[in-house]
């Protein structure tokens, strides 16, 4: 069984609100202890019902399609990685032929 927060959340706030109501006619017999401890329960329940309640737009986007989003990117850098690394690859292939010629066929400029 797994925690739903979607479950919990009314149950908190009735919970809260119920405790409100308690700490009132406890006040109204005139037992403030048996008041505060109604109070402190229907501040607890309140921030646990403001812990739980749904964010606006935040629940609507499923996880899978962060996901997905942060593989499309991932995707697109590695593209241009291999593109780069292949760039790289060429112009190492243009020096080596370069070395292999030797001093004499790199030689730019008229002969004397």
């Amino acid at each position: 069984m797994t925690f739903k927060p979607t479950t919990w959340y009314p149950i908190a706030v009735v919970l809260s609100v119920l405790n409100l109501a308690g700490a009132g006619f406890a006040a109204g017999q005139a037992q403030p202890e048996h008041a505060t401890v109604h109070v402190a329960l229907a501040l607890a329940f309140g921030l646990w019902a403001r812990r739980l309640r749904p964010r606006p737009g935040g629940s609507e986007v499923p996880a899978g399609l962060e996901a997905l989003e942060a593989l499309d990117a991932l995707e697109v850098e590695v593209s241009k990685l291999r593109g780069e690394l292949t760039e790289t690859q060429e112009r190492l292939d243009f020096v080596e032929r370069l070395l292999a010629q030797g001093p004499e066929a790199r030689r730019v400029g008229p002969q004397p």
